[in-house]
């Protein structure tokens, strides 16, 4: 496997179509998806897929897909996007994560998201790297605490300004130096 990154136990690498299939599901289950707007459906999950691989080809990063370096099975994405809807905070490069649920409380998005962040200064010259996460997220805001990341403020995410289940995103924000 060609991983552009790789920690301890797992490997960061550009999508595969045998990805397709688990990511779907992922973007089906409600728990998974619970700080995001809505589910995403079968075609929502492809064309997110298809945006991240041209991402890759234009900027050499993108939300990764993740794999368990011990079973080579896929459990998610971690990594960086260039991020451009309107804000204090943006234009930006954001490093986000999303893990299957059977992938939870192993410290794997930690561990990918410190090697990512890591990646991002060392690997791809990235100044700062920033992160959002809606106000009902504790588990992400403590993944970016973990990794080093600090609290710079709120905002308010276009895609959640109606969704009265959140207020706003927290922001953090690590720089090179």
């Amino acid at each position: 496997m060609d991983y552009i990154i790789t920690s301890k136990r797992l490997g960061l690498r550009n999508w595969s179509p045998s990805d397709i299939a688990p990511f779907i599901e992922m973007g089906k289950d409600e728990a998974v998806m619970q700080h995001f707007p809505k589910l995403l459906s079968e075609e929502e999950s492809k064309d997110l897929i298809k945006r991240l691989q041209l991402h890759f080809e234009k900027h050499g990063y993108c939300y990764f897909a993740v794999d368990l370096l011990e079973t080579s099975e896929f459990i998610g994405f971690t990594g960086l996007v260039n991020q451009t809807w309107e804000s204090e905070y943006t234009p930006a490069v954001d490093i986000g994560w999303r893990l299957k649920r059977a992938a939870w409380g192993k410290g794997y998005a930690t561990e990918a998201a410190k090697a990512c962040l890591d990646a991002a200064f060392t690997k791809f010259g990235l100044e700062e790297v920033v992160a959002f996460a809606t106000d009902t997220n504790f588990a992400s805001e403590n993944v970016m605490k973990k990794i080093g990341m600090k609290f710079i403020g709120t905002v308010q995410h276009p895609s959640i300004v109606d969704d009265n289940r959140f207020k706003h995103c927290v922001v953090y924000r690590a720089t090179k130096s």
